[in-house]
């Protein structure tokens, strides 16, 4: 069965502020890209947890998880002063369906995060699958300042796949260059989204993951039902597959 067992830290980046990246050496068990693990420290006398996607690939180390200090958050706070060397507590076994095994085949698979919620699309863009599945991919990372735009080197290396992929920022409460403003929802019902990429974004073309605000997940949601797309299901394929993250 599954169960707790110590990492060790390797490294902590500082993004921004609020914003780090805590990698992990830790003997967990093969997970699929897209899905997430538990963190934990012993606080008080508690074990206090709290999932994290997973950023890096399967099999690939040290292990990566992104994430945002909560104000007054016992976990994240204390996980964003961690050091090398120190230790954490996390699952053995991953969990989660939002993973692309989960999706029908379509010609563009569009990812569209919020925030952390970018992780999980790191991690299967990480891997061969999405490149032998899907004639185009379209990334979506909209965040509220430009300084929020992270892990863009990770993001440039699958530029090496040509016009295959297209990364489109959206930045909300200021203007930076190459960003759209404003919300993905509204993009996409005006029609500048599809513009941007030149690409449809459509029940007979599209498979779409949604990551992340559950109003972005929400919002989103309806605006493509709107154009004939409905909720992905095992038991009833549809083209659009959902994962809020807090």
């Amino acid at each position: 069965m599954a169960g707790w067992l110590e990492g060790t830290v390797v490294e902590r980046k500082r993004w921004t502020e609020r914003l780090h990246s805590l990698r992990l050496e830790a003997p967990v068990e093969p997970f699929q890209a897209g899905q997430f693990n538990r963190l934990a420290l012993d606080i008080d006398g508690e074990r206090v947890g709290r999932p994290y996607s997973y950023v890096n690939a399967p099999g690939q180390s040290p292990l990566d998880f992104y994430f945002i200090t909560v104000p007054g958050g016992p976990l994240s706070n204390r996980l964003a002063t961690l050091e090398p060397g120190d230790t954490v507590q996390l699952m053995s076994r991953a969990q989660g369906f939002f993973t692309l095994s989960e999706l029908p085949d379509a010609h563009i698979l569009w990812l569209m995060a919020t925030g952390t919620a970018i992780g999980p699309y790191l991690s299967m863009l990480r891997t061969e699958t999405p490149w032998q599945r899907f004639e185009r991919i379209v990334l979506i990372h909209a965040v509220r300042q430009a300084e929020e735009l992270t892990y863009r080197d990770v993001i440039d290396s699958f530029r090496d796949y040509g016009r295959q992929f297209q990364f489109v920022p959206f930045v909300s409460r200021e203007r930076h260059p190459g960003a759209m403003p404003g919300r993905v929802p509204a993009a996409i019902s005006d029609g500048s989204l599809e513009r941007r990429v030149d690409l449809p974004l459509s029940a007979d073309a599209a498979q779409v993951m949604l990551c992340g605000n559950p109003d972005m997940v929400r919002d989103t949601t309806e605006v493509l039902k709107a154009r004939g797309m409905k909720k992905n299901r095992r038991r009833e394929p549809g083209h659009i597959t959902t994962e809020h993250y807090w």
